[in-house]
């Protein structure tokens, strides 16, 4: 089947990617394909961290949850088919969360024991082990280690999914869309900036923060609200935040929703997705490089080299992500807020149900 998919993020290409690998016929379309950072500042892509948060969920069932399982099931291999093709991509695994108060500390102890009832790798490190790890991590009162959840660096990804996408035979066309329309015989016409329009049976839209202008010119209003995420790099003057102190060393470090991510070279980058709107706030950027002003001598010492932020959508009222078919042969898979990343591959095993069962529920 020939397909057109609107959205370059994460989402976009790993549907692209996953779809062609099934033997259909995908264009992606997105106005930063030829750029190897997206530039559009409302790209929630850039934002990404590429944390996998899925058996730290808080729940243990409902799709929320059976979509997280799945992507984490499938980004092993997915990364290792890639790797395979000459993308050097790495999937680092091992996910601390700090509990910074006792209600949180309550928190991570019952979701240990309801994990490790149900067979999956979770433990309990205490304050004293906390506090072993070096370099000095934010006061904590304790912290759940997820052995199977981690980190994916999302850039290289974006780009090895588009890539091998190509590879495939997928027609990647840097244009903005600027109508969409329903044709008298049921297609679809998809009409880009550059005058080139654009014909075909299926769209699957998964265009993040431009999915609502795409929706409007089809009369369509669907409560997203944009939620905007910020992110800081960072050079320690001496130490490097690997976090030694025994074998398992955490791909990434979670405290009171801030996320401290070391980098290969000796790097740390630090983000969260916590303010409204799509309008970045600079105190908001200082809090979360000052770790709510707790952060320790080594990391408030430290360089800041860059910082990015990018846009994600909240679905209001319903759970994320917002999966549904539109109307026929109209597909939406945005609103994934801060998981796009990790439910991608179970996103894309969505869509292509959609595109291989017309008649399948969402």
């Amino acid at each position: 089947m020939e397909l057109i998919i609107i959205g370059g993020g994460i989402i976009g290409r790993s549907a692209s990617w996953h779809l062609q690998q099934r033997g259909h016929q995908v264009t992606l379309i997105d106005p930063d394909l030829h750029l190897e950072t997206p530039a559009n500042p409302l790209n929630g892509s850039r934002a990404a961290l590429g944390l996998l948060m899925a058996q730290v969920f808080h729940r243990a069932s409902g799709r929320a949850w059976r979509l997280r399982q799945r992507s984490l099931e499938l980004w092993g291999p997915w990364v290792e088919q890639l790797r395979a093709q000459g993308h050097p991509l790495e999937l680092r695994r091992g996910l601390l969360l700090l509990a910074s108060d006792p209600i949180e500390l309550e928190r991570q102890q019952a979701l240990v024991q309801q994990r490790q009832a149900l067979g999956l790798p979770l433990e309990w490190w205490d304050a004293a082990r906390i506090k072993a790890l070096q370099p000095e991590l934010p006061p904590a009162l304790g912290g759940l280690w997820s052995a199977a959840d981690g980190q994916i660096d999302p850039l290289p990804l974006l780009q090895a999914l588009g890539s091998d996408a190509r590879r495939l035979g997928a027609r990647l066309c840097a244009q903005a869309v600027i109508n969409l329309q329903r044709n008298a015989d049921g297609s679809w016409r998809v009409e880009l900036a550059n005058g080139e329009g654009l014909t075909t049976g299926t769209v699957v839209i998964c265009a993040g923060a431009s999915t609502a202008p795409l929706l409007h010119t089809l009369g369509l209003t669907l409560p997203l609200a944009a939620v905007l995420g910020q992110a800081v790099e960072l050079q320690p003057a001496s130490a490097t935040p690997a976090w030694s102190g025994g074998p398992q060393r955490p791909a990434a470090v979670v405290w009171q929703g801030i996320n401290l991510v070391p980098r290969p070279d000796g790097r740390l980058w630090l983000g969260a997705t916590c303010e409204p709107g799509s309008t970045a706030d600079p105190q908001a950027l200082e809090a979360l490089a000052s770790l709510n002003g707790q952060a320790p001598a080594w990391l408030r010492q430290a360089q800041r080299l860059r910082q990015w932020q990018g846009v994600r959508l909240q679905p209001q009222g319903r759970a994320a992500p917002w999966l549904e078919r539109l109307a026929p042969g109209l597909l939406l898979a945005s609103g994934h807020y801060r998981n796009g990343l990790l439910l991608a591959p179970a996103t894309a095993e969505w869509i292509a149900a959609q595109v291989e069962q017309p008649q399948s529920a969402p």
